[in-house]
Order: structure tokens, then sequence, then C-alpha cells
């Protein structure tokens, strides 16, 4: 008989993001194949799991979680009596963190050791938290989730832990959100970031250290500075914390054009990635690499690196560059300097995408929860 699974969504930032991403798809997936779930949510949520998953328990958490301490107390306290309440025979906790007495068997998701593997990379207090964290979770949780083979090999090899405990579950793409936009989808997106039709390279993610912006930011300026109509850099995404980021934007030559427009709406997404000459990602370090999947999914060519998991997203269908600015430089002259590379990466991307969908994780991380909850019968 299939689990009882809670899912601990209490974590999911208001804005979504990478998180939101993975835990809503999952749980919709999930639901979809009709597993019996409950869902702890910030209650700002509770309406939106309960129109995802609509058969699901769905357990707002008092208010006072939007505020993370908060979340985190309430996350040793609260979650293992909602546990309790409603009859879970496994906790899912998404995002690293899980209660130390869940009164249940425990599936951890580590997206990644960039904490421990790129500490300059990171907010030193947050770094200290999730290194904390995630050492706790190798230890306690029953099993651990993980997005791909690499984030498995470095948890073996950074902190020891037992490969027979892990799963790889990789994450999948919604194809009814992220899809090949319209013309009038392009458009719409470019009058929207004031570029009027003028041709940009995208980035979409966080503007923190670990993603590399500084140097994809010289590396573009570099890359175009002598092209009679240079394209524009857009960073779409949220603010994060470099001073580098800023840096790198004040050394960029007046006349070219880049774009910060924070966040950008989920219904832009398909216009602002599938409208872009290239997406470049080219992160130091990822768990799965989302971004570059949803880019692949718009039908956009995408540059990224061959760092930690990206390969295994990308394959044969991006273009790779080393993740320094000089390199940088070279790999994105050299695919703006042929457009039929460009088209070619394009539907090569679009149909690898297609190979990663939520069901197919949602089938992973369910062997899982099944794995987890005869260990802990035994």
């Amino acid at each position: 008989m299939a689990p009882r699974v809670l899912v601990d969504a209490t974590a999911v930032p208001a804005d979504r993001g990478a998180l939101g991403r993975y835990v809503d798809g999952l749980v919709a997936a999930l639901g979809a194949t009709g597993a019996d779930l409950a869902v702890a949510c910030q209650r700002n949520d509770e309406e939106r799991y309960g129109r995802l998953v609509p058969e699901a328990n769905i357990v707002a958490g008092p208010t006072a979680i939007a505020h993370r301490p908060a979340r985190l107390a309430w996350e040793q306290t609260g979650l293992p009596l909602v546990a309790q309440q409603v009859n879970a025979d496994v906790l899912h906790a998404p995002h690293y963190t899980m209660p130390l007495r869940p009164g249940v068997p425990v599936v951890s998701t580590i997206h990644d050791l960039t904490y421990f593997t790129e500490p300059d990379a990171h907010n030193p207090v947050t770094a200290t938290f999730f290194k904390s964290a995630i050492r706790t979770a190798a230890r306690r949780a029953t099993r651990l989730l993980v997005p791909s083979k690499a984030t498995r090999d470095e948890l073996v090899r950074v902190l020891g832990a037992d490969p027979t405990r892990i799963d790889v579950a990789y994450h999948g793409v919604d194809h009814t959100l992220f899809h090949r936009p319209t013309p009038e989808r392009k458009r719409q997106v470019s009058d929207r970031l004031g570029l009027h039709g003028k041709p940009y390279v995208a980035y979409l993610g966080g503007l923190e250290p670990r993603k590399n912006v500084p140097a994809l930011i010289s590396g573009w300026a570099a890359a175009v500075a002598d092209l009679p109509d240079p394209p524009a850099l857009v960073l779409g995404g949220g603010s994060g914390w470099s001073e580098e980021v800023d840096e790198a934007v004040a050394a960029v030559p007046a006349h070219l054009r880049l774009v910060r427009p924070g966040y950008l709406r989920f219904s832009d997404l398909p216009g602002f990635l599938g409208g872009a000459l290239v997406v470049a990602f080219p992160s130091r370090g990822e768990g799965f690499g989302l971004p570059v999947l949803e880019a692949m999914a718009c039908g956009a060519p995408v540059l990224t690196t061959h760092r930690t998991s990206l390969p295994e997203v990308g394959g044969d269908a991006v273009a790779y560059t080393e993740p320094d600015a000089e390199n940088i430089q070279a790999a994105l002259r050299g695919l703006l300097d042929d457009p039929a590379r460009l088209e070619s990466l394009g539907e090569a991307g679009h149909a690898r995408s297609q190979e990663f969908t939520w069901e197919a994780s949602a089938e992973a991380h369910m062997a899982s929860y099944q794995r987890a909850a005869a260990q802990g019968a035994e």
C-alpha cells in the first residue's frame, strides 16, 4: 500500500523561485497520480495548494511562520504534530532542514553541496546555517533525495553519506508554463523590458556570487562591444547579494545596454527566455540547473558550464564554457557569429527538455517515500 506523505511546503518563498517551482511541480504531479498526500504550507499558499492538489489534505501553519526564524522553530515542534494529525507515514522535507524528532521517517531533499564546495559564493551566516542543516539531514534523515548524480556524488565525497540511502530524482519542467512563445508574446515581453525588438542575451536567476553574474557581465560586454548592433544583456531574477555585480555593471561601456527588470511574471518567462538570442547561465555549481531546463523548454539556445549537474541537464543540446569572463566572451561571441548553430541548439534543447517531466520526477520521489516507509517499519 502506498504511504501517506506529508510534504512540508512552508519554506517556499512568496516569489516562488526555483524552490517554489520544485515543490509546486512535484505536489501537482504526485496529486495527479493519486498519491495519498498532505501538504503543510504558509497561510498565503493554502488556496494555491488546494487548487494544485484538490484531493490532498492542506494544512496551513500559523501566520508567524512567514518569517524564517519562526518557521524554523515551528518546523521543530509544530510540523511533527501536523504529521501526527494527518497520520503521515513519511515526511518529505524539500529544502535541507528537518525536525530533529519528527516521529515518522523523513525524506530530505539536498539540492546541492555548494555551501561546502563554494563557501565564498554564499553569505557566511547563511552558509554556516545550511552546512549544519545538511550535516543533520545526512546523519538523521531516513532517505536523502538529490536532483542529480553530481549532487549524490558530492554528498558521498564531502560528507561521507551512505550512497545506499540516497535517491536521485531529476526535476521536471512544467511544459504548459515553459514552452516556445509566439512572436506576439516575444514582442510583448520585449516591449515590457523597454527593448522594443532590440536583440538581447538573457539570464534568469539570483544575482548571488555562485551564479557567476559578474563574469557574465564582463564576458558579454567584451563579446559584443565592437558589434554594429550589440545585443543587450537582461538580468532577470532577484537581487541577491553581490557588490561585484554592481562593480561589473559600472564597468560596462556606455554604448551597451544592460537591463535589470528584477522578478519577471511567470507568464512572461516563455517570451523572455524564448525571445533571447542566447540564454547564458555560467554558474559555478548547481544541484540541478532548473533555469537551463526551462530555457531549453522555451526553445532558447543555452550557454552554460560543465560544472556539477549542468551537463546532466544540458547533455549535447547546449553550448558550454568555462566560468571565467574570457572564456564566456569567446563562447558567447562564437555563438552570436553563428546563427545556424544557435538555431540547431534551440531545436536540440527543446527536444531534450521533453525528457524531463514532473510525472517522472514524482515517480522517483514516490519510490524514495516507499523505501523510507519500509525502513521506518523495520
